[in-house]
């Protein structure tokens, strides 16, 4: 094992003899900058949600794009940018050995054109981003196979739901977050297999149940205590959450209950050797997160699947092996390196865009093509010629960011190079800063484009309950709740858009399932969906289970363990800070409570 000192944050970190094995198969140096960093870093070129009208530059049409109309980049709506009226190789480069590797590839990145969004196969759902096999969804981001859905990200396989982070195969469900085979499910965390509840978290084949944890297989439920059918559904009845402050008030009631349980040390089901957490049917992976399935031989992987012998990634996989340093990657793939919305390729170097391609070094936005670097082609004995004199230039003249930071070969895109600032990407909702802090630390910020329209409902004066908002609702634009009226900044930090409108599908949702009205735009709602979920990161920590009762002599156990009345020494990685409030249990010990 080799310590090193991270060149960004400037921490020490460990890099074990199996990652060397591993980047000597993918002939890369050791990285420089810890996996926290790297993580980061991938990130700033992942712009998900931050989306502006602007023009197409070949046809002239109005389009919702990714790249603000103030950036330096040439953009082509989706159809045109697929079409075989233009040639990316038209805008290749030869290499100049004169001038640092990231600085040609930051120019040809402002020359070549851009697709405006990542969106594959949607119907009437133009206001979205990496999405796929669409129909009818609005604001809704990084999502597959989803109909009637809104303001949610990372939805796969729904239907006729709002506002979720992480649902799949979910129908008419609302405020969902790392929800799986649900239907009629509200406000609730970790809960799969379950139907008609609210407020549910890490419970399974849970129905007709409200404000429980860690249920299995129950009816009828409230807050973890068994109803009659007609003392559930009047009791419900009397809650009234139509109301907005009767809603609000139970949500608190019901964050205090939650800390009265104890919580898995990390959702790691149906796998083996495994570090990390919401992994699911994988192997032999570290430092994983947001595992979806068959992910083995990986690490520093996350929102991944069907993925092997990789590492360091974002968006990684979709039958894919030998992937490192990528983000939005993969998909029928191999021998990545550095990559960025790149798929269905094949030796691949420092792509950006890149599609159905092969023996590609420093590409951006080819199409089936092979043997090019900066777009310009190559004979197959010339490309594999000039790749080793690249590679040595890279090292011997290598780029220097603002904060001093050194790229050489092996170091993925500097974040300075993105086309997005901080702000505009999954950086900010994962690893968020203050304007003051990213500048600070080296990343650029775009302060929010102004704002054509006037407030004409302010939070104040939204109805507090569902049955008194009138259809005439449907034409207002309505104040965030994050926002002070007449000020030039907002409250938050959230990407906040100041006001916002509800539209048709979603008035008619609240109505029928007596629901308030959101008091929060679509990006304030977004990010307190993702405060729900831990971090992805991980701390060292024991198990809280201290014989008879937790540690902190809040939960009494239901049955004996094995370490009796003793302190149980089970150790793990967790998601879970050691400062923060909640209980937290090894697997023995919580599988012992709960199943």
């Amino acid at each position: 094992m080799e310590t090193k000192t991270c060149q960004n944050c400037k921490k020490d970190f460990q890099i074990e003899p199996e990652d060397f094995k591993f980047y000597e198969k993918m002939q890369v140096p050791p990285p420089t900058w810890c996996p926290e960093c790297r993580m980061v870093r991938r990130m700033t070129w992942r712009n998900e949600r931050t989306l502006y009208k602007r023009k197409c530059d070949a046809t002239g049409n109005e389009i919702i794009s990714m790249f603000s109309t103030a950036s330096p980049f040439t953009i082509y709506e989706h159809s045109y940018w697929w079409s075989d009226k233009w040639d990316p190789r038209d805008f290749g480069k030869g290499y100049n050995f004169s001038k640092p590797f990231f600085i040609q590839f930051r120019e040809l990145l402002e020359s070549v054109p851009l697709p405006n969004l990542a969106n594959s196969n949607v119907i009437n759902s133009e206001y979205g981003n990496h999405n796929a096999d669409m129909k009818n969804c609005y604001l809704s981001y990084a999502s597959f196979g989803a109909e009637n859905v809104a303001y949610s990200q990372g939805v796969f396989n729904a239907k006729d739901s709002l506002d979720s982070y992480n649902l799949t195969d979910g129908e008419q469900c609302y405020e969902d977050v790392l929800c799986a085979k649900v239907y009629k499910l509200f406000f609730s965390y970790d809960a799969d297999d379950s139907m008609d509840s609210l407020f549910l978290k890490s419970c399974k084949n849970t129905n007709n149940s409200l404000a429980c944890v860690n249920q299995r297989s129950k009816s009828y439920h409230i807050f973890n205590e068994p109803y009659s059918k007609e003392e559930y559904r009047k009791e419900l009845k009397n809650l009234d959450f139509g109301s907005y402050k009767n809603l609000s008030d139970f949500k608190k009631k019901f964050g205090e209950f939650v800390l009265k349980y104890p919580n898995r040390f990390a959702s790691i089901i149906k796998s083996t050797n495994v570090v990390g957490d919401m992994v699911m049917n994988s192997k032999n992976c570290f430092y994983c997160f947001d595992v979806y399935d068959s992910v083995e031989d990986s690490k520093f992987a996350s929102h991944a699947a069907t993925l092997k012998d990789s590492y360091d990634g974002y968006g990684f996989g979709g039958n894919a092996e030998l992937l490192y340093e990528g983000i939005d990657s993969g998909i029928n793939a191999s021998r990545y390196k550095f990559t960025a919305f790149t798929h269905t390729c094949h030796e691949v170097n420092y792509t950006y865009a890149c599609h159905g391609s092969s023996n590609l070094f420093a590409s951006i936005g080819l199409r089936s093509e092979s043997y090019c670097i900066l777009n310009r082609q190559y004979t197959k004995e010339e490309y594999e010629s000039l790749i080793p004199k690249i590679i040595k230039h890279m090292n011997s003249m290598p780029y220097i960011d603002k904060k001093g930071r050194v790229y050489k070969y092996g170091e993925f895109f500097p974040p300075e190079l993105s086309p997005f600032s901080y702000n505009e990407t999954i950086a900010q909702e994962y690893f968020p800063l203050t304007k003051e802090q990213a500048i600070n630390q080296g990343y650029s910020w775009k302060d929010p484009e102004p704002r054509n329209y006037q407030v004409t409902l302010k939070t104040q004066d939204i109805p507090d309950h569902i049955k008194d908002a009138p259809d005439s609702i449907l034409n207002d634009i309505i104040q965030c709740q994050h926002h002070e009226l007449g000020s030039s900044t907002s409250k938050c930090n959230e990407q906040c858009t100041e006001a916002y409108r509800i539209i048709p599908q979603e008035l008619d949702f609240l109505r029928k399932q007596n629901l308030p009205m959101p008091r929060l735009c679509p990006n304030c709602r977004h990010y307190q969906r993702i405060k729900q979920r831990n971090p992805l990161k991980l701390w060292h920590r024991q198990c809280q289970c201290a014989g008879a009762k937790s540690e902190n002599q809040v939960y009494t156990n239901t049955i004996a363990h094995e370490h009796s009345e003793n302190h149980c020494e089970n150790s793990f990685e967790t998601t879970y800070a050691a400062e923060r409030s909640e209980i937290v249990y090894c697997e023995k010990c919580y599988l012992k409570e709960v199943v």
